[in-house]
């Protein structure tokens, strides 16, 4: 039996290993060795569109008793996560970029301090003692605003210290105006800092380019390696965002790791603001296929005892061991949410001066009634055709942003991805148990 990622059934996914056949069981994202006599009733299911045949499985054996999602999305859950758009402006000009070039089609500006400090006066206006906030800097480039950055985290670690919470940081960078004071700074309060790098040289150069049309790559490099060297407490990683002109992926993942980087992770070009470097079906299926390349590079790395630093597939591990599942893609319009340059308070950072996502500002808190609204429209069972897919509670219904932006041009690889990830968790687990200790 050849099992693909096809949405054979909703409620149920079979998949083959060197191991035999096993079944993810979508509600509560629970796996199982499928038992021989089962694979050709499984099989004979398929083929004929059997689904009353999944159902009945899944009533006999116990799984339809406990639902782990069901309607009721979340309601007014308190922020323990913003971003600060610091520097609505930036010194490139990607043409790519959901932030068209930073300015999020407005006019470039900086957040001032006032707005800044309300914000961290809301992250930490509900939090207990003893719970976790992330305060994280975007843009736009947000070093262009540096000075902001370095005096919103020191009074984030202060009011952190007030209330006994744990304060962590991030930063999302390009990388072209990072100064050894920066360095410093980041390493001493342990941030995460992600550097944005398509690739390696001119396949770099060709999309993240100066507004002048230079390329920023060479100088990225040399600003990032002392950044490298002060690694420890601070990481720092990479996003490379794939478009049609950056899909050799296997050879940009072993540069990036092979020059010291934390991890790296690929993120297709799903929506942009102009149409431009969109990955459409044609190029989804290559980068599928690389991104599998590099998966299975990850397994030999692991089962060999070895650290591979590939994210997408380091996240992917550790999500399905846990078993989660969930209606909702990520934190965003929930616990996390972004803040704009001048205080208004969005579903993420991706929404920064869009009316569809606006939530509130930092001066009056959050509109509950817009973000419960949001909340319910955005769960995963008012999306299509998420109804009818396995995968729906691993992918949670796709970025908000680029599903209302664009669609769900994306399905077909997100689910090819987690089909192959499935696979893989099955043989790492077991040659080598340990990984997930």
């Amino acid at each position: 039996m050849t099992m693909d990622s096809n949405p054979h059934f909703p409620n149920l996914h079979v998949f083959d290993t060197p191991y035999g056949a096993y079944l993810l069981v979508v509600d509560g994202s629970q796996l199982f060795e499928l038992e021989d006599s089962l694979i050709e009733d499984f099989s004979e299911a398929i083929k004929n569109n059997n689904k009353t045949f999944a159902n009945e499985f899944l009533t006999e054996n116990g799984f339809a008793e406990k639902q782990f999602i069901n309607d009721k999305p979340l309601e007014s859950p308190p922020i323990h996560a913003l971003s600060l758009a610091v520097a609505q402006k930036c010194n490139l000009g990607c043409t790519y970029c959901y932030a068209e070039q930073g300015s999020f089609g407005s006019f470039p500006k900086n957040m001032s301090w006032e707005v800044a400090e309300q914000s961290i006066f809301r992250l930490f206006e509900n939090v207990k003692a003893g719970e976790k906030v992330n305060l994280s800097f975007l843009g736009g480039e947000p070093l262009a605003n540096r000075q902001l950055i370095y005096r919103a985290t020191e009074k984030a670690i202060e009011l952190a210290k007030d209330k006994s919470v744990l304060p962590s940081f991030s930063i999302t960078t390009n990388g072209t105006l990072l100064n050894l004071d920066d360095v410093e700074f980041f390493a001493k309060y342990g941030f995460a800092v992600t550097i944005s790098l398509d690739g390696v040289g001119e396949t770099h150069n060709r999309l993240r380019v100066y507004k002048d049309g230079r390329g920023s790559y060479e100088t990225i490099i040399a600003n990032v390696k002392p950044l490298l060297q002060k690694q420890g407490r601070m990481q720092v990683s990479v996003r490379v965002t794939v478009t049609p002109k950056n899909l050799r992926l296997a050879e940009t993942l072993n540069h990036f790791i092979d020059m010291g980087f934390h991890s790296v992770g690929f993120s297709p070009m799903l929506s942009s603001p102009n149409g431009q470097e969109q990955m459409e079906k044609a190029h989804l299926t290559q980068m599928l296929e690389q991104m599998i390349e590099c998966g299975k590079e990850f397994e030999h790395k692991v089962i060999a005892g070895q650290r591979y630093p590939f994210s997408n597939m380091d996240v992917a591990m550790q999500q399905i061991h846990k078993g989660v599942h969930r209606p909702y893609p990520c934190g965003a319009g929930a616990s996390y949410l972004g803040v704009g340059a001048t205080g208004e308070l969005f579903a993420c950072h991706r929404f920064v001066d869009d009316d569809l996502g606006l939530l509130g500002d930092v001066y009056n808190g959050v509109n509950q009634v817009r973000q419960n609204h949001w909340l319910a429209e955005r769960h995963v069972h008012k999306q299509e055709p998420c109804q009818s897919c396995w995968a729906r509670y691993l992918c949670g219904g796709g970025c908000h942003h680029e599903v209302i932006k664009r669609g769900r041009p994306s399905c077909d690889y997100i689910r090819g991805w987690l089909h192959y990830c499935l696979k893989a968790y099955v043989n790492i687990s077991r040659q080598r148990p340990e990984f997930f200790i």
